[in-house]
C-alpha cells in the first residue's frame, strides 16, 4: 500500500468514526433528559457534518476535480 493509499484509507475510517460519533451523541441526547438533548444534539449533528465534509473533500481530491 502506497502513501496516498493509505491516506485515503485513513480519511475514510476516520470520517466514519466522527459519524458514528455524531450518531451515538444524538441517540444519547434524545434519550437522556431534555435539559441536556440541545448541545448533544448540536454536537452530534457537528460531527456528522464534519465527518461528511471531509470525506467529501477527501473524494473529490481523489478525482482530481
Amino acid at each position: 500500500m502506497n502513501g496516498r493509499r493509505a491516506h485515503r484509507t485513513g480519511t475514510f475510517v476516520l470520517s466514519l468514526a466522527m459519524a458514528a460519533i455524531g450518531v451515538a451523541l444524538i441517540v444519547q441526547a434524545l434519550s437522556a433528559n431534555p435539559s441536556s438533548v440541545t448541545a448533544r444534539l448540536l454536537l452530534g449533528v457537528l460531527f456528522i457534518a464534519a465527518g461528511g465534509g471531509r470525506w467529501y473533500v477527501e473524494l473529490r481530491r481523489s478525482r482530481g476535480a
